[in-house]
């Protein structure tokens, strides 16, 4: 018999053994009840000690078998708290397994429902789709740039030929303005007034005549 079966009296060999969560109930019960053994016995030294103290010069023999008592409850108490300690070991132990045992239950659950998922998918297919949506992307990337373009407002000319023909207008507005220029340089000045013109050639008759 199992050492489980020993403790929580399993069956025989047909006997399914405890589940962990029963075992870690009974392992958490027997610490309980160890740590009130502990502190009974604690009590018991305390008060052989109190006995020893008391009878010791009045009644030698009384205070010898309380001593006696004390180490008895003493070695029982070292025995406990080496108990506890495996105990408290072996609780954690299963529960360490029983939470393993729970993810991998968990694990194996995911894993099925994502075998579930991916069973009716072809990898083929989903490789023809990836391609089909790239292509369909640069298609619309190129209606984007295409619809993005300026038409009919000057790209049928040649850049060059209108930089060309810009300097041509340019030179012609300069060639002008040098003309008007040279134009005034060369005017003649203004005729002086008609009836100034009378009155010096009247003057110059009179003092002829005098």
């Amino acid at each position: 018999m199992s050492l489980f079966g020993k403790i929580f009296g399993g069956g025989g060999k047909g006997g399914k053994g405890p589940s962990a969560q029963e075992a870690i109930q009974k392992l958490r019960e027997t610490e309980d009840m160890l740590t009130k053994k502990q502190e009974f016995l604690e009590k018991k030294i305390d008060q052989e000690l109190v006995t020893a103290k008391k009878n010791g010069t009045k009644n030698k023999r009384a205070a010898l078998q309380a001593l006696k008592r004390k180490k008895r409850y003493e070695k029982q108490l070292a025995q406990i708290d080496g108990t506890l300690s495996t105990i408290e070991f072996q609780r954690e132990a299963l529960e360490n397994a029983n939470t393993n045992t729970e993810v991998l239950k968990n694990m194996g659950f995911a894993a099925k429902a994502m075998k579930s998922a991916h069973e009716n998918m072809d990898i083929d297919k989903v490789d023809d789709l990836m391609q089909d949506i790239t292509e369909q992307q640069e298609v619309a990337q190129e209606i984007s740039d295409a619809i993005s373009k300026p038409v009919g407002f000057g790209e049928e000319f040649d850049e060059d030929e209108l930089l060309a023909e810009l300097d041509e207008l340019e030179q012609e507005e300069l060639d002008k303005n040098l003309l008007e220029i040279g134009g005034t340089e060369n005017a003649h000045l203004p005729q002086r007034p008609v009836h100034l013109t009378a009155l010096q050639t009247s003057s110059q008759k009179r003092e002829g005549g005098g």
